[in-house]
């Protein structure tokens, strides 16, 4: 007991392990601090819209009915299960207003990349639009890149996060609110019902997202996020940053030849 009473007075638990991954980008700071300027001082007349996937979500059935909670006793599941299938969550998010789109489609490939892109250039305006994505190969195989050469599309601008670093792609709360909420204790029959109940369910196809209000920003305090992320890079200050002119982080078309551009936008 002399032990657990020292635990507990200096707040040590032994018992838990977190895990870290370091990110070892060599432009790091740079991109942490242009994905960071897009949240917080997008350039004018520009749609900035986090993209991403979540793949291998399983339709899954137990092999017998959950029991449910009762007095003193959680509820319970099978530990073994049916797999009928699965799919790939592709969506964007629009930060503002928390609104987004998606689409579920079989695999996780550049050509279904396109085919969610298609027709979200389509919905869009046809202002400058700046997708962040991660630096998944099929957000930059020769196929994506072939797509965005036509000038039609030199309206598209790709930011990629830091390798090892797709927390900062806020898509990915989505996808935690979808998991948390539908997918870890839901019962599926086929695929076909696991994409119905999350287009039915909070998902991100131009619906409001749990705890968003339309025209405002979502609860989560972004700005105070983006602000401690850096403070933490320790050269510049979150209010130098939070002032930046509204075209700061414009991207100037006649570097579209750069070193680290694709094609037109393609960073």
């Amino acid at each position: 007991m002399m032990v657990q009473r020292v635990w507990q007075k200096h707040g040590i638990q032994p018992h838990r392990v977190d895990k870290f991954k370091i990110s070892r980008d060599p432009r790091f700071e740079d991109k942490v601090r242009d994905v960071l300027g897009l949240y917080l001082s997008p350039p004018e007349r520009a749609l900035v819209l986090s993209v991403d996937e979540k793949s291998q979500i399983q339709a899954l059935d137990g092999t017998a009915p959950i029991l449910p909670l009762r007095p003193g006793i959680p509820e319970r599941q099978t530990h073994d299960y049916k797999r009928y299938g699965t799919t790939t969550l592709f969506a964007a998010l629009h930060i503002p207003n928390g609104k987004g789109i998606g689409a579920c489609l079989p695999r996780h490939r550049s050509r279904e990349f396109l085919r969610f892109l298609r027709p979200l250039e389509a919905q869009m305006p046809a202002d400058m639009q700046i997708l962040i994505v991660d630096n998944a190969s099929a957000h930059k195989s020769a196929e994506v890149r072939r797509w965005l050469t036509p000038k039609k599309r030199g309206r598209f601008h790709f930011h990629f996060t830091p390798t090892s670093s797709s927390w900062l792609n806020q898509v990915e709360r989505l996808f935690g609110i979808i998991t948390d909420r539908m997918i870890r204790r839901g019962t599926f029959h086929s695929v076909a019902e696991l994409e119905t109940v999350r287009s039915t369910n909070g998902s991100p196809s131009g619906t409001r997202l749990p705890g968003h209000s339309p025209g405002r920003p979502p609860q989560t305090s972004q700005s105070k996020r983006c602000a401690v992320v850096e403070n933490q890079l320790g050269r510049h200050t979150s209010q130098g940053m939070r002032r930046a002119p509204r075209n700061y982080w414009r991207i100037p078309q006649d570097n579209a030849a750069s070193s680290n551009t694709y094609c037109a936008g393609y960073r």
